[in-house]
C-alpha cells in the first residue's frame, strides 16, 4: 500500500521577527501541518489544503524543501503503508490560526529557535531535516 501526503513549514514575518508555524498533534507531537494527496491535486495543492484544514491558514509555496519516507503499520487495515511527504516552505498569507480539532490538538505560532526546540524535544525524527532546511533558508544555521 503505498500514500502520499504534502504539507510545509509555514512562515510569516512582523516586522523583523520571523514565525514558524507547528502544530501538536493527537498523539501530543509538535510537528507540520501536512496531508494525504486527494485526486487530481498536485502536491502544492495539497500541501496548501492541509495547511487550510488543519491551521486555518492560507499560504503561497515558496520552494520545496524535502521529500522524506517511511513506513507504517495503518491501524484498520493493518497492512504496510509505504509513506513519502513532499514538505514545502510557505509564506503565510494570513496569521490568525484555527485548529482543526477533529485532527490535531492545537497550533502555535513559534520563533524560528522555539520551533526547533519543539522539533528536538517533542518532534518526529525525520521531520529533522524539514525543519533544518527551513531554518538554514533564512540563514538561521543549528
Amino acid at each position: 500500500m503505498k500514500e502520499i501526503s504534502a504539507g510545509g513549514v509555514v512562515y510569516k514575518k512582523v516586522d523583523d521577527q520571523l514565525f514558524f508555524l507547528m502544530i501538536e498533534d493527537r498523539y501530543g507531537k509538535r510537528t507540520l501541518a501536512k496531508g494525504k494527496q486527494e485526486a487530481g491535486e498536485t502536491l502544492e495543492e495539497t500541501a496548501l489544503r492541509e495547511v487550510l484544514e488543519e491551521t486555518g491558514v492560507r499560504g503561497k509555496i515558496i520552494s520545496h524543501l524535502e521529500t522524506i519516507s517511511y513506513t507504517y503499520v495503518h491501524p484498520v487495515q493493518d497492512a504496510t503503508v509505504d509513506k513519502e511527504v513532499h514538505y514545502y516552505l510557505i509564506e503565510a498569507l494570513t496569521d490568525d490560526v484555527v485548529a482543526q480539532m477533529e485532527e490535531i490538538n492545537a497550533v502555535f505560532w513559534r520563533e524560528p529557535l522555539e520551533a526547533w526546540r519543539d522539533q528536538q524535544q517533542r518532534g518526529y525524527d525525520n521531520n529533522e531535516c524539514v525543519v533544518r532546511k527551513a531554518l538554514e533558508h533564512f540563514g538561521i544555521e543549528v
